[in-house]
Formats: C-alpha cells, sequence, structure tokens
C-alpha cells in the first residue's frame, strides 16, 4: 500500500501522478484501489492489488470524435474555463492539458455520443467525480463581465474577435475606408 506523498516521492519530475494512476487503471488494466474501492483505504492511499494486468479497455471515443468535441468546445474546459496549452488559471505551475469527459457520466447511463461528451482539463477531472456543472447564463456571464477590469474586459474582447472575426466584421459593417470599386 501507498499513500500520496509516497507517489509524489517517486513520480519526482512527474506533475500530474494521479491522472497516471487512473491511466493505469482504466487503460492498462492494473487493479489499483483508493478509498471508493475499499472502506479502509483512506483518501490518498493506494493498493496494488496484483502486478499483472488485466487486460487493456477499448477506447469507445474515436480520435476523429475528441477532435470534434475539442474543436467545438474551442480547446477550452467547459468546468474551469482553461485553455489549452496556457498555464492553468487555478495552478499555475503547470500548463493546461485536456481530456474528453462525459457529462452524464458512463456509470450513471451517459454515452459516448459527442453530445454527452466535453472537454474538461486535467485539474478539474482530477476533482471531477460525476460532477456535472451547469454552464453560466448571458445574464452570469455579463454581471462577471462588468465586474472585470478594464484591462481584463479589454483582453476578453480580443479573445473572441479572435474566436469570432468573421462575426466581428459582419457586426461592424462594410468598411469606410474602402470605396465601392474594390
Amino acid at each position: 500500500m501507498m499513500d500520496s506523498e509516497e507517489l509524489r516521492r517517486v513520480a519526482g519530475e512527474i506533475s500530474e501522478w494521479a491522472r497516471r494512476v487512473r491511466e493505469l487503471r482504466t487503460q492498462e488494466g492494473y487493479a489499483i484501489l483508493t478509498h471508493h474501492d475499499r472502506n479502509d483505504l483512506k483518501p490518498g492511499q493506494y493498493l496494488l492489488l496484483s502486478a499483472k494486468p488485466e487486460p487493456a479497455f477499448e477506447r469507445a471515443i474515436s480520435k476523429e470524435v475528441r477532435a470534434l468535441v475539442l474543436d467545438r468546445n474551442g480547446f477550452t474546459c467547459q468546468m474551469c474555463g482553461a485553455v489549452a496549452g496556457e498555464p492553468h488559471p487555478y495552478d499555475p505551475g503547470r500548463k493546461t492539458r485536456l481530456h474528453i469527459g462525459h457529462i452524464i457520466d458512463k456509470s450513471m447511463g451517459g454515452s459516448d455520443l459527442p453530445s454527452n461528451l466535453r472537454a474538461i482539463c486535467s485539474v478539474c477531472n482530477e476533482r471531477a467525480a460525476n460532477v456535472t456543472l451547469d454552464r453560466p447564463s448571458l445574464q452570469k456571464l455579463l454581471v462577471q463581465v462588468r465586474r472585470a477590469t478594464t484591462p481584463d474586459q479589454l483582453s476578453l474582447f480580443e479573445c473572441l474577435a479572435r474566436k469570432f472575426p468573421d462575426h466581428l466584421r459582419a457586426l461592424s459593417g462594410p468598411d469606410p475606408d474602402r470605396t465601392a470599386g474594390d
């Protein structure tokens, strides 16, 4: 049996050791138990039942569906808003890595259809155990934007302008500097 402190020490430079433990369990078939599996284990304790892995499960989500979901979600975590590759807002020491997560977990009857999948960062994924957060309403978003500082509002505007350049051009109308003959 090992606890999370021992795993951190053994992992050394590996910052996402908790994710790796999940991968060992789910993708590589190792029987690693936690306090969710056995009452006698405390949170942060892990028990490897056998050094021999079971056959690894087959991924049901294709690369194409993964790409579709990531693109649809703007390469942004749908729980905290972190953007892939940028420093994570809640853990600035690590860059944001995105995974594909179920909106309604498979254990609760959810499917692998794109409509039930979302982009989720590794930080949120480590903390999300069958949790589904509602998307904020337009009203709540506007309140948050209005409360933000002017530099943050301008940064948001620039980000949205980069994400939706065609929509911005359509809203702004014809370019007054262009002549009718152009």
